[in-house]
């Protein structure tokens, strides 16, 4: 079993550096995919900095701003681990849960490994009470109309196997890639196992970019690739 990371990243240049140095410490990854969707600040100079240093990492550009889904759609077809693991370029999310997920992957290969911000005891941030009431929201929502109960459907951190990310046609260009993604593996495959993960939210004058118009593509979404 081998394992990707896929890191889209759109304007992070004050986050980028740490978040791939947290994951080359790691050192679990055959290779760091690096998506710069047509960022405006230094964040493409500082990948370029990154990839010349690790002849692991693949940096690559989008033609336009597409938003995180029309990123991580651009390596589809391209990925030739077993497995691959999406990362955001924020310092949200702990690459050291990777391991976690990793091990149950090699239990469990074909499922959908999610890392979980809702199960377990692991230490959590959350700035937002609305946005942590929106995300168990949303999760309830998603868990009713597929007959699937799933804590956390926003979660970034979802490995999967490489064959069913280089076979989809992912159609969401936002966030609403994370229910699409979700909601198409459950046709590929049944099993979704879910993870405990730690979590430090950054607020939006730390550069979050999710906003409450995204909650209500994730209950779109999550209509349209059910029926």
């Amino acid at each position: 079993m081998t394992l990707s990371v896929i890191v889209p990243f759109y304007n992070e240049e004050n986050t980028l550096e740490e978040s791939i140095n947290r994951l080359i410490r790691v050192d679990m990854f055959e290779k760091l995919y690096l998506v710069n969707d047509c960022s405006t600040d230094n964040s493409l100079k500082i990948a370029k900095k990154l990839a010349s240093e690790n002849n692991s990492i693949i940096l690559s550009s989008t033609y336009k701003n597409l938003g995180k889904g029309g990123a991580l759609e651009t390596l589809t077809g391209k990925i030739d681990s077993t497995h691959v693991v999406i990362h955001d370029a924020d310092l949200e999310y702990f690459p050291e849960d990777l391991i976690d997920l990793y091990n149950k992957a090699q239990k469990y290969p074909d499922a959908l490994i999610l890392g979980s911000r809702f199960i377990g005891t692991k230490k959590r941030k959350n700035l937002y009470l609305r946005t942590y009431f929106a995300n168990k929201f949303l999760s309830l929502v998603f868990s009713l109309i597929y007959f699937k109960k799933i804590s956390d459907v926003a979660t970034c951190y979802k490995l999967m196997p490489t064959a069913f990310f280089n076979s989809v046609n992912f159609i969401e260009k936002g966030f609403a890639i994370e229910i699409e993604l979700i909601a198409k593996y459950l046709k590929f495959n049944k099993t979704v196992i879910e993870v405990p993960i730690k979590y430090d939210a950054r607020s939006y004058e730390e550069g979050k970019k999710i906003k409450p118009i995204d909650g209500l593509n994730y209950i779109i979404s999550s209509l349209r690739y059910r029926f």
